[in-house]
């Protein structure tokens, strides 16, 4: 629909009515503010007969509080829009002031009275012309006064609004009064948008900032979405039926940026588990200091051994070094396994219990075994840092944002949220979590964030547990995914060929991490 009603015939008692009701109902289809204030200009401009419009809007933020101005000229309907002119400017003095403050109509009659500098510089760089102005306050459902409607003419000022008849007036200000509420309703559920994104953002940042293991995560997962669901609505062939218009990009892009809220319930112990042995801190220091112990013995056994018998020293220092060098050896071994990896064989599993069961003596004198149980456990963890238990403790982050956001009460068109969110750590053959979804029972927007999730994971380089992988070695680990159908297999390949990884390489990542320049090997 146009922005605005043309109409050459004149208004006329028969047909005001059904105007005025039409434009009333083009106000309320606007969906944002600048189309509706064309709208209302347009309008405003006909009914008036006149040149030039403004409407000024206040606007209580930052730098400073005040009027703004938004223009729009009249002119031949074949410039109409080319004459368009929206610029922001802020003001602090002249007519609007006078109107916003008085919340009354002003007339003025420009070859009668004076105008302020800021006046004056705002009719010579856009009415020069203009003999006349006419200003009406706007206000909102609760009588508040939000802009001023300026309206000027060059010429004398008319006695009244030929266009709306003998009633003119009463029915204009009705029209004001209704593009005024309609313009406090715009104005507050954008700002109540903007709210919910600054908070989203906010919570976002809170979970980044929560553990360094995490950092930046929730701020990236987002961007690495919406290019790959840019590169799924320019599909024409795999995904020739998927499209986002705004309110669903929206959707998505809400969910993104909440897409790990449940992290917020994730004890910090296990979030920044960057050891096996690691709790409040890493308990590597205090198996070192048993080795400590331990090495004071064996020193203290040779000593001895030399009192009793000073020509089997020689023996004696060689037994001593050997037994030294083998807690070096085996102290060195676990502070290696303490870093966790891809996988932990068997022997090196049954080493850790071996040499948990040597003996050291504590500040009491009582002997007692080199590991606790506990720490034979932590050790022998096959793969990565975190055992069975902590492992579910952190996929118990997904239910917590699944019931996070299933408590909020989104309007229908965020009503996906939950579901986009909560489905990144699904897997195609139904066996990931925290439902077991299977890739027919997934939304196309959660299978894409399932693969923006595993590679800024993959990719991150602010990780202290690891180094951040080259691109060789991330595409090379989801290719693995997706034949294991864990991804799913057409956004993958949608993912390496519109080289979405390329590009979001080049911006966030290190220059000695892109190590791949063409992905055709990947696919």
């Amino acid at each position: 629909m146009n922005s605005s009603l043309p109409d050459t015939a004149p208004v006329t008692d028969e047909n005001l009515m059904p105007r005025l009701l039409r434009v009333a109902q083009h106000l309320s289809e606007q969906r944002d503010v600048p189309r509706l204030l064309q709208v209302l200009l347009d309008e405003a401009l006909y009914l008036c007969e006149a040149d030039t419009g403004w409407v000024w809007l206040y606007a209580d933020g930052k730098p400073e509080p005040g009027l703004s101005c938004l223009c729009r000229r009249s002119g031949d309907a074949s410039l109409h829009e080319e004459a368009s002119l929206f610029c922001p400017m802020a003001r602090k003095s002249g007519l609007p002031e006078q109107c916003y403050e008085d919340g009354k109509p002003l007339a003025v009659d420009l070859s009668e009275n004076g105008l302020s500098e800021e006046d004056r510089h705002l009719l010579d760089a856009l009415a020069p012309d203009a003999g006349a102005l006419r200003l009406w306050p706007l206000r909102n459902h609760e009588g508040a006064v939000i802009g001023v409607l300026q309206l000027a003419y060059n010429r004398s000022l008319p006695d009244r609004l030929h266009r709306l008849g003998k009633h003119s007036d009463l029915i204009f200000q009705s029209l004001l009064t209704y593009a005024g509420i309609a313009l406090s309703n715009l104005s507050q559920v954008q700002e109540l948008k903007e709210l919910l994104d600054a908070f989203i953002k906010v919570l976002a940042q809170a979970i980044d900032a929560k553990s360094p293991h995490t950092s930046a995560h929730c701020q990236r997962v987002p961007v690495i979405t919406e290019m790959l669901a840019q590169a799924a609505c320019e599909d024409n062939s795999d995904f020739a039926d998927f499209s986002l218009d705004e309110d669903g990009w929206y959707e998505l892009h809400v969910a993104a940026w909440l897409h790990d809220c449940g992290k917020l319930a994730t004890p910090d112990s296990v979030l920044d588990k960057s050891t096996k042995l690691h709790t409040l801190h890493d308990r590597i220091d205090e198996v070192a200091s048993r080795f400590a112990a331990l090495r004071g013995e064996i020193q203290f056994r040779y000593e001895k051994a030399c009192l009793l018998d000073p020509a089997d020293e020689p023996a004696s220092r060689e037994r001593m070094e050997a037994e030294i060098g083998q807690l070096k050896e085996e102290l060195a071994f676990l502070e290696r396994i303490n870093r966790g990896g891809e996988a932990m064989a068997e022997v090196d599993q049954q080493r850790v219990r071996d040499i948990a069961a040597r003996r050291w003596t504590d500040a009491w004198g009582q002997k007692k075994p080199l590991l606790t149980d506990d720490e034979v456990y932590n050790l022998c963890i096959p793969r990565g840092t975190l055992t069975p238990e902590e492992r579910q403790i952190i996929n118990g982050h997904m239910d917590v944002t699944l019931d996070m956001l299933g408590s909020l009460p989104f309007p229908p068109k965020l009503r996906q949220v939950p579901e986009y969110a909560g489905g990144h750590h699904e897997k195609m053959d139904g066996t990931g979590f925290p439902l077991g979804l299977t890739r027919d029972q997934m939304s196309i927007p959660a299978r894409i964030m399932a693969i923006a999730d595993v590679f800024e994971a993959l990719t991150a380089k602010e990780r202290p547990y690891k180094t951040p992988l080259k691109l060789s070695e991330a595409l090379g680990i989801l290719q693995r995914m997706r034949d294991n159908d864990h991804l799913d297999p057409d956004l993958y390949r949608l993912f390496i060929r519109s080289r979405v990884w390329r590009q979001y390489a080049e911006k966030h990542l290190d220059p000695v991490q892109l190590d791949v320049e063409d992905g055709t090997a990947f696919l």
